[in-house]
């Protein structure tokens, strides 16, 4: 969604490298820039204008003049007040002193009211509640249906007495639901409520007699993220009619340009605090204004993707894997195949790349990535034998013949995943023998299976680029010896000690080399503790 106003954003902070002191026709232009990119974005006029007043404030204090790099000040202006406009801090659910904390939904129709109640019951379930759904939705055709359908889909027991379709009283139904919940031990209760195309007084009114029929902890406000400035008008009149205590941002994978997600905080002074990313009950998050800045400015957000890791890799096979590496033994097919299990839990692998810092500049490759390539790397490996798996090296023409047959692929597909996984072998003993972070997948200095992908291979982590080849030789130098007399001792020392196997194969940046910054390249070794179970060169 944010990827317009990302790249507007990265392309005007580049011309501010590399400038030892700004002058204030430089500051100007870079507002001017900023603003520009807000108003495409759709971003509502008066937020607009609060925000470029506190950043040209800043940027011409001293704050930003007295800095040792003011174009990095900068940067860290802008972030600071994208924060601030997205909500300041993460606002997590008020939960009743005495079960069942109820919680109840409103929205205009066709906002994903109900697909949204299934996905907030998933992930309360994750988070060890017993969440129940309550069918208050009474007057869209077929609503109790839907709800019924997305709560078998989540998991969670959905209260529905009215068959709806216009028939029953949904300030009824809410007030039964509390006792039921009580009865059934449900913790946690969700009140879907009816919407309507636009704002009238009818819906308003029942929505506040719910309201004040419940008496919920939370009142949530689902907007669809895609609706554009005409979120802010909406926002406002729910908030006048039903008070809502916070907003949750519906379809925010959509390819709109995100000015409501940057507006309705602003505008309501109410905190937004879930988004939906995607169709799957997975693809639902708590909303970090912090993480959300991050990823507009193109900073990646790290800790979201160790939080995803943290839940879909096994800890125990996690932590077999790792005493196996520490001992000395070989990274075989069977830990590649936990490893791909674990990587294919954690949903689509474009969103879990695109959270990468400096991921814009290859935002091609990531539009033409095949997802299904996963499932096709997979499909080769479950082919094989036990034995197979084991120990790869038995692997000879007519195996690998037979393997591709059984998944439905080429020979060359099977060569291509063994060149590849052979090279996060040896990564794995260079780990072991360098002291590294266990790795949870690698492959080229990535993640296994993806090097070698099609339309991944110039991407961080992906398999170097066949057709740029680089032989490191100088001409007239034999063996590409160097002229300095200090680095041909150097080479040599080096030679005479990969001949007496003391050195280390190189583990490399998982990013490639990539200079993020303009100023030093990405060091994995800086994430933080725990990544290390996920990407080579963690902690």
């Amino acid at each position: 969604m944010f990827n317009s106003l990302s790249d507007r954003l990265t392309a005007t902070f580049k011309n501010l490298r590399g400038k030892g002191r700004l002058s204030e026709a430089d500051v100007d232009a870079t507002i001017r820039e900023i603003r520009r990119a807000l108003l495409d974005a759709d971003v509502a006029l008066p937020v607009v204008r609060a925000f470029i007043g506190r950043i040209r404030e800043r940027a011409l204090s001293e704050e930003v003049s007295g800095a040792l790099n003011p174009g990095q000040q900068v940067v860290k202006v802008v972030n600071d007040e994208l924060v601030g406009i997205l909500g300041g801090e993460t606002r997590r659910l008020n939960y009743a002193k005495r079960p069942p904390t109820v919680i109840m939904l409103a929205g205009l129709q066709g906002a994903g009211k109900t697909t949204l109640a299934g996905k907030l019951a998933h992930w309360l379930k994750s988070e060890g509640h017993r969440p129940m759904l309550v069918a208050a939705d009474l007057q869209r055709p077929n609503a109790v249906n839907q709800l019924e359908i997305v709560g078998e889909r989540a998991g969670a027991f959905v209260y529905a007495p009215e068959p709806g379709n216009g028939v029953g009283d949904p300030v009824q139904v809410a007030t039964d639901s509390l006792e039921v919940a009580k009865s059934k031990l449900h913790d946690v209760v969700i009140v879907d409520t009816a919407g309507r195309l636009g704002i009238d007084e009818e819906l308003m009114q029942q929505a506040a007699d719910i309201r004040t029929a419940v008496n919920p902890d939370e009142v949530l406000f689902v907007i669809d993220a895609m609706i554009g400035q005409d979120a802010v008008k909406t926002a406002e009149a729910f908030l006048e009619g039903v008070d809502f205590t916070g907003v949750v941002l519906s379809k925010l994978d959509g390819d709109s340009r995100g000015g409501a997600a940057l507006s309705v905080a602003e505008v309501t002074g109410k905190p937004i605090m879930f988004a939906s990313t995607g169709e799957s009950m997975k693809e639902f998050e708590q909303f970090h204004p912090d993480r959300m800045a991050d990823r507009i400015l193109d900073m990646g957000d790290i800790l979201t993707l160790i939080e995803q890791a943290e839940k879909n890799f096994d800890e125990k096979e996690t932590a077999k894997l790792q005493k196996k590496v520490e001992a000395g033994e070989d990274f075989d097919l069977n830990d590649f195949l936990t490893q791909m299990s674990g990587l294919k839990k954690m949903g689509s692998m474009k969103k879990m790349l695109g959270m990468m810092p400096g991921m814009s500049q290859y935002k091609d490759q990531l539009e033409n990535f095949d997802e299904r390539e996963v499932d096709r790397v997979e499909a080769i490996v479950r082919s094989m034998t036990p034995a197979e798996r084991t120990n790869p090296k038995i692997l000879n023409g007519s195996r690998r013949s037979r393997i591709a047959k059984g998944a439905g692929t080429t020979v060359t597909a099977v060569n291509q995943l063994m060149e590849r996984f052979t090279q996060a072998q040896k990564m794995m003993r260079g780990m072991t023998r360098g002291g590294g972070g266990m790795p949870g997948a690698g492959g080229g200095g990535g993640m296994p299976g993806m090097g070698g992908m099609p339309g991944m291979g110039s991407m961080p982590g992906g398999a170097p680029n066949r057709k740029k080849k680089a032989s490191g030789k100088k001409k007239g130098r034999k063996g590409g010896q160097s002229g300095n007399p200090a680095k041909r001792a150097q080479q040599a020392q080096a030679l005479e000690d990969k001949r007496a196997g003391k050195t280390k194969d190189p583990v490399g940046s998982a990013f490639g080399g990539v200079d993020l910054d303009g100023e030093e390249e990405f060091d994995m070794k800086n994430l933080p503790k725990g990544f290390g179970g996920m990407f080579p060169g963690g902690k």
